[in-house]
């Protein structure tokens, strides 16, 4: 049996979607947010002992509807990324269970020194020790290293996921939602592709650790905007501007804007199209 946390989220129900599909024995947990250590003790009880394959958590508070929320609601976001992200962790080494966590890139900023990706490897340098980041991501990097302690756990660091269905979580209809833009590039997740290689990761059974679990290659708004000019709004005019102006304008709180290597995950054996592949994909599909 898989027990589910957070299946009526943006990712989350991707996640129940997908195990139903693959007729796999899923239990959705109905209320992560107040859920403690004692309830779940309490339950496992009196299921006197299911075989319980994996837990995944895919609970979590980003701020609708953007991380700027966050900031406003701190206690929540503070609950939600390390509180019970560190009681569904203490549950699973106590009962030998193996854990899958869905995390975020936004723990990094830009590129390495070295001009490259970012690995699993690499330390965050967009977080509290650095104070340059929002609440939502220097939690972000805490909550990692708590799930860490776990020795059976995957972390599954999600970026900014888009999908072919017009949705306020899609990136692809946030950007079209502005028409001045955000001059950055940045690695970005499919969602279905991205549940879909966490799940492979379970089943599979492949190293435990930290996956980037992003698509190939990476993007530039500038590219984004092409794909639109092509497909879906074609007559819409967008305007690129710098950090100075968005700040001004479009956000209050820092930003993640990266690079991420997911070398490590096709290394697997578990693969993920590349990223002009699949915006392709969901500009050519669109819904």
């Amino acid at each position: 049996m898989i027990i589910l946390f957070g299946s009526t989220g943006y990712i989350g129900s991707e996640f129940k979607n997908q195990l139903e599909k693959m007729n796999l024995n899923c239990m959705c947990w109905p209320d992560a947010a107040n859920t403690t250590f004692q309830d779940l003790e309490r339950w496992y009880e009196k299921q006197s002992y299911p075989i319980i394959d994996f837990v995944i958590n895919a609970a979590g508070y980003t701020g609708k509807p953007n991380v700027d929320v966050c900031e406003k609601n701190k206690d929540i976001t503070i609950h939600a990324n390390i509180i019970f992200p560190q009681i569904l962790t203490d549950w699973c080494m106590l009962n030998e269970i193996t854990l899958g966590h869905v995390s975020s890139g936004c723990i990094y900023s830009g590129r390495r020194e070295d001009g490259n990706p970012f690995t699993e490897d690499d330390i965050s340098n967009f977080s509290f020790r650095q104070n340059n980041c929002s609440i939502y991501s220097g939690i972000k990097v805490m909550s990692e290293k708590l799930v860490r302690i776990w020795e059976k756990s995957y972390i599954w660091r999600l970026r900014m996921p888009f999908e072919e269905r017009d949705n306020p979580r899609n990136l692809l209809s946030k950007y079209l939602k502005y028409s001045k833009l955000l001059n950055a590039e940045n690695s970005i997740s499919h969602k279905e592709e991205f549940v879909n290689a966490c799940i492979q990761t379970l089943t599979k059974k492949v190293p435990y650790g930290i996956y980037n679990v992003t698509n190939t290659g990476y993007v530039t708004t500038q590219m984004i905007i092409d794909k639109f000019k092509k497909t879906i709004a074609k007559d819409r005019v967008f305007e690129l501007i710098e950090n100075e102006d968005f700040y001004k304008s479009c956000a209050t709180t820092p930003r993640s804007n990266c690079i991420l290597d997911n070398s490590k995950l096709l290394n697997v054996g578990i693969k993920m199209k590349d990223v002009n592949e699949a915006v392709d994909y969901c500009l050519n599909n669109w819904k």
